[in-house]
């Protein structure tokens, strides 16, 4: 597989704007900012909302995970809408400012009902059950919650940031993360959740405002046509005309002038042989006209067909974002029954996470400064290895990591069922989350960069939120193996319960349900090798090289970014 390269350079305007006083580390910085504030209460209720369920909704081990997974999952699935919204009606500066409203709204309404024990239900009545306006307001609550994080979390539109602008945006969202799994977690499970809550929302609201403030040095982002859109059109079409012929010559196929290219600022993109069941869509009948719902040009046919390419990688790390939300869930119920003390600092179960955010901290810079100079030198990859073998290591530590949950949880569960119960310490549980801290250091930039260096211009802003969908898919599908799991194992094992049944996680299985996802994500490594070693990189092409000065990045928004002398980086709001 080769994919066709650039041949047509855009009329992109932003290089100007630039010069202008526009973009730039200025408005890199205020990005910077807002993802940090915002990301300290999001990592914290990530953290602390299972026991959240567990102990103030009373709902039972599993369906408190499942609740959080589902939460979690839609979460990163309606990154689409803002996404969407952003891309055809409005600025993404102004999409982000509507969704930051309704998640403040969500956080004072969480607010509200932990503070409000008439929002919640009685703890006598039957576990996992809510029901009336308590249930309303609740699901209500998650809703806005699911929404608002969604929306402010689109994925990066068209940019042109590499991997130095990742790694400083994953540093300061990670700095966020840090103090939100300590100090927040802290106040939540030592002075009450509502106070916890609180925060969050305060510091959700500033973030909101920093970025507001940014607004005279952003490159606003003009709304036109969505790359859903684009994508819908093309499948639509190759079904509509799946009975006409291809022409022999793809010549014939349509596709618009090198003028009117240029004047619509519109990258084209030669053709190529693979999927060619996608070219009937270009096939532009003699009694039509060339309207966008009767035939697409060969570039957007040829655009679908680099998301098309990209669809095995993004499938192969579905499993390591299952294997994730381990960590927000059965891990936390783990630690809320072992040794919190550290010396005689009481270290709350929810903020053993900071231990990979600390690690993450550290090891971005050390990456960054060191690492990839140095790997530089020996591979000639501007990046010092390729961002397939970046996803690749940490696939790998995602599998050892859930190997060693599921030999720390076998200690932790043999030393609490003895007589008399003993209680190990809670930093037990660090192994699991260091390992895994370091895999996600790896495959989540890694990812986010392999998605927008490869993806087309025009497709940028859909493909680089792959790595949501791949958050979301991995989400929904721990939920679907705690339902299965516990449904098949409740059939075959002698005692008839499952392995993740009931309020008591001493009496479960855990540790079998950590190793079963540690057999699955070998098996989903070797199917990644195979995804990985199929993929050809695209040859680089200085058309694609020069609109990178004028495209947008960044994560949740965009803004403008030159942050190396090597590497520049222009992201439009």
């Amino acid at each position: 597989m080769e994919e066709g390269k650039a041949i047509t350079k855009t009329g992109d305007d932003s290089l100007g704007s630039w010069k202008k006083g526009k973009g730039g580390f200025r408005a890199s910085a205020f990005i910077f900012v807002q993802s940090g504030l915002d990301n300290m209460g999001f990592v914290a209720n990530m953290a602390t909302l299972v026991l959240y369920f567990l102990y103030v909704m009373h709902f039972d081990v599993a369906t408190a995970s499942n609740t959080l997974t589902d939460f979690m999952g839609s979460t990163f699935l309606l990154t689409l809408v803002g996404g969407f919204i952003s891309d055809t009606y409005l600025s993404r500066f102004t999409t982000c400012l509507i969704f930051g409203s309704i998640e403040v709204l969500g956080l004072a309404m969480l607010t509200i009902e932990a503070h409000s024990k008439h929002l919640h239900p009685d703890p006598r009545g039957k576990s996992t059950c809510i029901h009336g306006g308590t249930a309303t307001y609740f699901y209500a609550t998650l809703c806005l919650l699911a929404l608002g994080y969604g929306g402010v979390r689109e994925g990066p539109t068209e940019a042109g940031a590499l991997a130095t602008f990742f790694n400083y945006l994953t540093l300061c969202t990670t700095a966020g993360a840090t103090i939100g799994v300590t100090a927040i977690v802290w106040v939540s499970m030592n002075k009450g959740w509502h106070w916890g809550f609180l925060m969050a929302t305060i510091a959700s609201f500033i973030s909101f405002v920093v970025l507001a403030m940014g607004k005279p040095f952003y490159h606003l982002q003009r709304p036109g046509d969505s790359p859903l859109v684009r994508i819908w059109q093309v499948v639509l079409l190759a079904i509509k005309n799946r009975k006409l012929p291809l022409p022999e010559n793809s010549a014939y196929l349509y596709e618009i002038g090198d003028k009117e290219s240029s004047a619509l600022a519109v990258a084209k993109i030669a053709h190529t042989d693979q999927f060619r069941f996608l070219d009937k869509a270009a096939i532009l009948l003699k009694e039509s006209k060339p309207e966008p719902w009767k035939v697409c040009t060969v570039t957007q046919v040829e655009e679908v067909k680099v998301l098309t390419r990209m669809l095995p990688i993004l499938a192969s790390t579905i499993i390591m974002n299952t294997c994730m939300a381990q960590l927000q869930t059965f891990s936390v119920q783990q630690g809320q029954l072992m040794e919190p003390h550290l010396g005689t600092l009481k270290v709350p179960a929810p903020s053993i996470p900071v231990i990979p955010l600390l690690f993450m901290s550290i090891l971005i810079p050390i990456y960054e400064f060191i690492f990839v100079p140095f790997a530089r030198k020996l591979t000639g990859h501007p990046s010092g290895i390729t961002q397939l073998q970046r996803v690749g290591v940490g696939l790998v530590l995602s599998v050892i990591s859930m190997a060693v949950a599921g030999i720390v949880e076998v200690k932790r569960r043999n030393e609490f069922n003895k007589t008399p119960p003993h209680v190990i310490s809670l930093f037990w549980l660090s192994l699991q989350y260091g390992i895994f801290g370091i895999a996600d250091m790896f495959t989540l930039v890694g990812l986010m960069e392999f998605f927008y260096k490869e993806a087309p211009v025009g497709m940028r802003s859909l493909s680089t939120s792959f790595t949501w969908l791949s958050l979301s898919f991995g989400y929904f599908l721990s939920s679907i193996f705690v339902n299965i799991i516990n449904a098949v194992t409740e059939k075959i094992s002698p005692s008839k319960q499952g392995w993740l049944h009931g309020l008591n996680i001493n009496k479960n299985n855990v540790n079998l349900f950590y190793w079963f996802l540690a057999v699955l994500s070998t098996l989903n490594f070797g199917v990644y090798l195979l995804a990985a070693s199929w993929y050809k990189y695209k040859t680089n092409d200085p058309a694609d090289s020069e609109m990178e000065l004028g495209a947008t990045d960044s994560m949740p928004l965009i803004a403008s970014n030159k942050l190396t002398t090597d590497q520049s980086t222009q992201n439009d709001l």
